[in-house]
């Protein structure tokens, strides 16, 4: 009996047929097809338990009066930066070191452009601004 399972058993593994297995991502940004895009996307927007505080949907509706208030503020304080900016560094931005306030501004001439670099003083946060040439 053990013969018979045996042969049979050789016999078969004789006819049966492989094929090389080849990986394929999902995910279009790795090489995947594209058209599983919008639904990697539904699913991941699906999963998401976040809800944005600045989502447009959540938000309420301004009155004109607010939105009125809104823009005259935006005006004064842009008004009075340019003020005190201009009284600060006269004429055109100059290069050397600057404070305004919390600020301190860096302002130097580099190959890619005019470089300022600000510091906030009370909290440590900075940033750069390049201007190309």
């Amino acid at each position: 009996m053990k013969k018979t399972i045996f042969i049979l058993m050789l016999f078969v593994s004789g006819y049966c047929l492989g094929q090389q297995l080849v990986y394929e991502p999902v995910n279009p940004a790795f090489g995947g097809n594209t058209f599983n895009y919008q639904w990697l996307l539904s699913s991941a927007e699906a999963q998401n338990g976040f809800e944005d505080p600045n989502s447009i949907l959540d938000r309420e509706e301004l009155t004109e009066l607010e939105r009125f208030q809104q823009d005259l503020n935006r005006q004064i304080l842009g008004s009075l930066s340019r003020t005190v900016f201009n009284s600060q560094l006269g004429e055109g931005l100059q290069e050397g070191t600057f404070a305004i306030g919390d600020l301190a501004l860096e302002i130097f001439e580099t190959p890619e452009g005019l470089v300022i670099n600000i510091l906030d003083t009370s909290t440590g946060e900075q940033t750069q601004i390049v201007v190309p040439n």
